[in-house]
Formats: structure tokens, C-alpha cells, sequence
């Protein structure tokens, strides 16, 4: 870190990630316990992915939407557990500039793009459920490719946009980051900047990127609420209800988690790091199981990946 001379802003080539505040002795713990879950995390998600791909039945949207949600899953849990491990056993602690600048640019990718499939799959459960007649032409191949591909457009845009935010800031003698990943809000408090401008991308993002998905998937879910409804048989409701819990829940996960996360008080970092554990660790860790349990498609497969491998032994 070499001085740019005048004032007293600073070339920045590395930051120092404090990470979790833990005593020294704990420090074995907490890397076991990112160890575990991060290993679970791999398994879910990878193995979700295996049965989706090799199993023909499972070849429709709604698969090939959670497919892509199982990658990014793994994708943006892969981000920011690896470092935070080594800086766990670690006394550096440190990551270079350009490694903070794609950790958080592949952060908000992921994030971004996570929350434009999960509204797709709103969609794709809508026409299901409100035009079953029309669902195989409605939901074709090429427009869920097209709605998979839209989100990851979406997801680099809104990455590019706010990387080029933080990273034109100016930083000052500090290049400690208190957290256990590169965050936008951890490293506007080091710069000298004026962070009003930050602030306003960071917020015309939410409004016109995050808010569109949050509308598609209560309005989604406002139809199929009333057209479940108007079914006469209550094996008839159950059905199709069911075709939604797991949704529902990995939606009430991921939004629950990451609101947990930004709108924990600033004046409390490590109860913002906690939350930031849930999100990258605990809700990848929990979307695969969500759909194996409540969805019997899911656990045909299973049994018959197995079976498969128990005859071959």
C-alpha cells in the first residue's frame, strides 16, 4: 500500500478482513462448523443437480428452474466460504484489491440473479396452476432459457453498477473491513468519500431491480391463491398448494435471511456477520432439502439414484 502523496488517501492494494469476533480458542470451532455446512452446501446443491439432469421425468420448467438455483447456490456460498475459512486459521487475514473488487462483484451477481429465478419460478407455478391447459406452450424451452438468461443479465448489471459505486471511492489510512467478505456497507465506513452517491445506486438498485421480483412473486401468488380457492375438492386445493410450499419456502428463506441481513443495526457489525452466515451458509444448505422432503418428484429420483447404486454394489 503505497502513497498517492497529498491529503491523506492511500493506493490500496489488499484489505485486512477482521471476520467473526471469537475467542483464539474458538477459532478450530467456528472453521469446523464452515467446514461442515459448507461440505453439506456442496452436497445438496451438486446432487440436486445430478438428479435433475439425469432423470428425463424431471425435465420440465419447474426443474430446470431449481437447477439453476441449486448452482447459484453453491456459486455464491463458493464466493466467500473458502476465504473466510483460510482467514479463520489465518493471522493475515488479508485479500487482495482486485480479489475484494470479484468477490463482490460475484456476491451481488449471484444475489441478484437468485432473486430474478425465484420470481421466474413464481411465474411458472402461476401458469400451472391458473392455465394448466396452456402451460406447455406458455412455458416453452427457449422462454425459460430466455427468463434464466434475463437473470443473469440482470445480475451482472446490477453488479457492475455497484462495484463501480465502492470502488471509485477514495480510502484513507484504513483498510480494515469489518467483516468476513467484501460487503459495500463494511467498506463505505473506510472511505474518505462522500458515499451520498453510493448510497443513491445501492437504493435505485433495490427499487428497480430487487422490488420488480418481490411485486412478480406476491401477484403470482395472489392468483393462485384465488384460483386454489375456487377448487371444490379439498385434495384438489392440497395438490396444488403443494406444487407451491417448497417455493413458498425457500422464498420466505431467502428473504427472511437477507432482510435479517440489511436491516440489522449498523452499530452492531457481528450481529450483521452472524446474519451474513445465515444467508451464504444456512439458506444454500437448506433450499435442497426443502425440495427433496416436500416434493415427491424429487424423492422418486432419490430412491431410484440409490437403488441404482445399491444394485452396482
Amino acid at each position: 500500500m503505497g502513497d498517492k502523496g497529498g491529503d491523506n488517501h492511500t493506493e490500496v492494494t489488499d484489505f485486512i478482513l477482521v471476520g467473526i469476533r471469537v475467542r483464539p480458542e474458538l477459532h478450530s470451532l467456528l472453521f469446523l462448523l464452515f467446514l461442515i455446512v459448507y461440505g453439506m452446501v456442496l452436497l445438496g446443491n451438486l446432487s440436486m443437480i445430478g438428479i435433475i439432469v439425469t432423470d428425463p421425468r424431471l425435465n420440465t420448467p419447474m426443474y430446470f428452474f431449481l437447477g439453476n438455483l441449486s448452482i447459484i447456490d453453491f456459486s455464491y456460498s463458493s464466493v466467500i466460504v473458502p476465504k473466510a475459512m483460510v482467514n479463520i486459521l489465518s493471522q493475515k487475514k488479508t485479500i487482495s484489491f482486485a480479489g475484494c473488487v470479484a468477490q463482490l462483484f460475484l456476491y451481488a451477481l449471484f444475489m441478484v440473479t437468485e432473486a430474478f429465478v425465484l420470481a421466474a419460478m413464481a411465474y411458472d407455478r402461476f401458469i400451472a396452476i391458473c392455465n394448466p391447459l396452456l402451460y406447455t406452450v406458455r412455458m416453452s424451452r427457449s422462454l425459460c432459457i430466455q427468463l434464466v438468461a434475463c437473470s443473469y443479465f440482470c445480475g451482472w448489471v446490477s453488479s457492475i453498477l455497484q462495484i463501480s459505486a465502492t470502488f471509485s471511492m477514495s480510502f484513507c489510512a484504513s483498510r480494515v473491513i469489518d467483516h468476513f467478505y467484501c460487503d459495500s456497507n463494511p467498506i463505505e465506513k473506510i472511505s474518505c468519500s462522500n458515499i451520498f452517491i453510493n448510497k443513491m445506486v445501492s437504493l435505485s438498485l433495490a427499487v428497480l431491480i430487487i422490488l420488480p421480483t418481490i411485486v412478480v412473486i406476491v401477484v403470482s401468488y395472489m392468483y393462485i391463491v384465488s384460483t386454489v380457492l375456487k377448487i371444490r375438492s379439498s385434495e384438489g386445493r392440497k395438490k396444488a398448494f403443494s406444487t407451491c410450499s417448497s417455493h413458498l419456502g425457500v422464498v420466505s428463506l431467502l428473504y427472511g435471511t437477507v432482510s435479517f441481513v440489511y436491516l440489522t443495526p449498523p452499530n452492531n457489525p457481528e450481529l450483521r456477520k452472524v446474519a451474513s452466515v445465515c444467508y451464504i451458509l444456512f439458506t444454500p444448505m437448506l433450499n435442497p432439502l426443502i425440495y427433496s422432503l416436500r416434493n415427491k418428484d424429487v424423492k422418486d429420483a432419490m430412491r431410484k439414484v440409490l437403488w441404482r447404486k445399491k444394485v452396482l454394489l
